[in-house]
């Protein structure tokens, strides 16, 4: 008789692949492409830990821990910038990384994501290869749209996302009838009402034809990018963008932080809020700030959502579509 971890599911086809023998195949191709595409630009492909010492602190990502006080990866990031630190040069993952809770249509707790970094290359000057790359990978033709964070405000939601107080962001999302009247009087961070518009105002609203590059945050929502300083009359922006296809965003990109006690600093604060807000508070990763003091080249760095987009590619209806398990599964 087989043990209680040994008994099925009670449902004769939980057993079977979540993904078609098609869809396999064509991710499989899509990784190909990624190869040849970084091989014949002589980036190089690199392979970093998935468990680590360390984590992320980021105020809304959450990372799996084992048993032993290590931690799943949530991006080959701090890694991959200790190999840019190391003198490695440009450099491509395609990594397996895993997020406590994003499980849904367009998520998965284990997925693939496809990183670089490229030295001496300017935010806009990756935003090109993005596109060159998503252009070879989905068969798309015709230039990718490009906005500002503040043109895409402008434009979807009606405010300037950098002058508008929150009283004026809660007012435009109970407009949209993104809220409720009553709800969340007591969030007074301009960014909460930001982000709030953005996903459910904003970002759906783009890349309904070609994917659209989205680019000039906030530099409140700076991450791990470098801040612009205000300059006249325009205000301080972190040098960070995103490209979203069908209104689901596919990547995410710096023009990177260099500066370890920024870094540093960045990291605590993180930490702090995460206490205040009585989450896991993770280690920061401080092989990463070592790295960086000894000196981080001027690069770029983005991630990029393979799973997603083949899903885009491929018209399929989720996420679990394209993998050979989802969570349910697995």
């Amino acid at each position: 008789m087989p043990g209680d971890g040994e008994r099925g599911t009670g449902d004769a086809s939980s057993w079977r692949p979540s993904a078609g023998l098609e869809t396999i195949k064509a991710r499989a191709e899509l990784n190909g492409s990624v190869r040849a595409f970084f091989a014949a630009r002589e980036v190089l492909e690199v392979e970093t830990p998935i468990l680590s010492a360390h984590a992320t602190v980021d105020r809304y990502i959450d990372s799996f821990s084992t048993r032993d006080g290590q931690w799943l990866q949530t991006s080959p990031e701090f890694p991959m910038k200790r190999l840019l630190a190391a003198g490695f040069g440009a450099i491509f993952q395609i990594a397996r990384v895993f997020r406590v809770e994003e499980q849904g249509r367009y998520h998965n707790t284990e997925f693939s994501m496809l990183e670089w970094y490229r030295p001496g290359f300017s935010m806009h000057a990756l935003i090109d290869e993005v596109e060159a790359l998503v252009e070879t990978l989905a068969g798309l033709s015709g230039r990718f749209e490009r906005l500002s964070y503040r043109e895409a405000f402008l434009r979807h939601a009606g405010l300037d996302p950098f002058s508008a107080d929150v009283a004026k962001l809660r007012t435009a999302a109970i407009g949209f009838g993104l809220i409720q009247s009553v709800d969340f009087t007591d969030e007074v961070e301009p960014d909460f009402w930001l982000d709030l518009l953005m996903s459910l105002r904003v970002s759906p609203r783009l890349g309904q034809q070609n994917p659209s590059f989205l680019y000039d945050f906030p530099a409140s929502q700076a991450a791990l990018s470098r801040i612009r300083p205000a300059q006249g009359s325009e205000p301080a922006v972190a040098e960070r963008f995103e490209l979203f296809w069908r209104g689901i965003e596919l990547a995410n990109g710096f023009h990177e932080l260099t500066d370890a006690d920024e870094q540093r600093a960045r990291f605590v604060a993180d930490q702090n809020w995460r206490r205040t807000q009585g989450k896991v508070v993770p280690p920061y990763d401080a092989h990463l700030i070592d790295a960086l003091a000894a000196g981080l080249p001027d690069c770029s760095g983005v991630a990029l959502g393979l799973d997603r987009l083949l899903m885009l590619k491929l018209g399929l209806p989720g996420l679990a579509a394209t993998l050979a398990f989802d969570r349910r599964r697995a």
